[in-house]
């Protein structure tokens, strides 16, 4: 049986944050400074085993790296891989991304952060790594949490301002490391890192495994871009019949339907010079777009849960229909893969807008990723009958009772 990875409590000092509350830490490091914890989870046994990780990197849709520091300089492969490097030779690296889309354990670990909201929390990258292997003094744009697994690795870190890279190089390895702190971490003991904090981590001795807890940090061109298509999405479905990505179901929005009309235009001499009275009334009806909360919504419930090409669900036959029968005892539980979320009356769940409402059971649901049978029979037909829809996609999964 996986183990359990409970979040802790906004308000109770955890060992996971050094004994800060997690209220405390997003009070006073998110994003703001590091912070090194010894023996975040005390007795840490990794979830997956070094050779686990090789077996990952072998698979098609998976994606990995391997890392690998000579007397000629860095080189950086993609996978899939068919061998690796001999495990004593030394300074090689092997990166595997997105873990807990493949394993039920990896996942339950990486959501013990959720006192982070879901909407930043990304994936769980695994590195395993021979003596002296790494990637390299470098700088990330995202937070992360560094947990070490297996070995021990040391971690040297700068807040300096300074983060230009090598050119040529085909990794992104800074010019001018200048390390402030110097740490060496054993089994369980982790490293949180804010967005462009410089370090540089090598492993010492073989065998050596760090997890890393990565989060979200779009850029407002991101945002910006995705709004702005959500809103022209939301125009398309009213008004010319292509819903778009975000458009569907419609949301209410200005009537556009009026013609543009130029009566009194006089003639002109200049006919292929556009009318200022187009340009200007095309800028006027930018006033009527309702850039609201329901169209970013629309917008960021979809985009944070699409899924990666690698993500796969594995439906399995149940004898459970709930939206005629639902089991005395049992639960459903969402799969590994799957993300849920909602906002106000929307509910979205990996990448689409779920046809039903997101009402408070379903909230539940998104939040504790799973829903007892108790709840799920106070539920109208209508909704479990798009809960069993779930069941059959693989999205979730009915859990008896133990």
């Amino acid at each position: 049986m996986s183990r359990a990875y409970p979040t802790p409590d906004i308000d109770q000092p955890t060992p996971l944050l050094g004994g800060l509350t997690p209220r405390e830490f997003m009070r006073d490091y998110w994003q703001k400074k590091p912070l090194l914890i010894r023996q975040a989870i005390p007795g840490f046994r990794p979830p997956v085993t070094l050779k686990d990780i090789q077996t990952l990197a072998r698979r098609e849709e998976v994606e990995s790296r391997l890392i690998t520091q000579g007397e000629k300089g860095w080189t950086m492969k993609h996978g899939p891989f068919r061998r690796f490097p001999p495990a004593a030779q030394p300074k090689w690296t092997l990166l595997v991304q997105s873990v807990d889309l493949h394993d039920d354990e990896s996942a339950a670990l990486m959501r013990q952060f959720r006192f982070i909201s879901d909407a930043r929390l990304d994936d769980l990258m695994i590195s395993i790594a021979t003596d002296g292997g790494g990637v390299g003094p470098h700088y990330d744009s995202y937070d992360v949490f560094l947990l070490q697994g297996y070995g021990r690795r040391r971690w040297r870190t700068s807040c300096q301002a300074d983060r230009t890279l090598v050119p040529g190089m085909p990794l992104k390895i800074l010019a001018d490391f200048q390390p402030e702190a110097d740490d060496i971490l054993e089994p369980g003991d982790m490293l949180y890192l804010p967005p462009h904090v410089c370090h540089d981590g090598v492993a010492i001795g073989n065998d050596c495994m760090t997890l890393s807890i990565g989060f979200r940090v779009p850029s407002q061109a991101t945002l910006a871009r995705g709004l702005l298509e959500s809103a022209a999405d939301q125009i398309s479905a009213q008004h010319l019949g292509d819903p778009g990505l975000y458009g569907h179901p419609c949301l209410p929005g200005a009537d556009l339907a009026t013609l543009y009309t130029d009566a009194d235009t006089p003639a002109t001499r200049t006919p292929a010079a556009l009318p200022p009275h187009l340009v200007q009334a095309t800028l006027d009806t930018l006033k009527q777009i309702r850039l609201d909360e329901a169209v970013a919504a629309r917008f960021l419930g979809q985009w944070l849960t699409s899924l990666p090409d690698n993500a796969l669900f594995d439906p399995t036959e149940t004898a459970v229909a709930l939206a005629e029968t639902v089991p005395a005892t049992g639960r459903l539980v969402l799969d590994r893969c799957t993300r849920l979320m909602y906002s106000g009356a929307q509910l979205f769940i990996n990448g689409e807008v779920a046809a039903c409402a997101s009402e408070p059971a379903l909230q539940t649901l998104a939040d504790e990723r799973a829903l007892p049978a108790e709840a799920i029979r106070a539920l109208d037909a209508h909704t479990r009958a798009h809960l069993d829809e779930w069941l059959q996609e693989g999205w979730a999964h009915w859990q008896d009772a133990a």
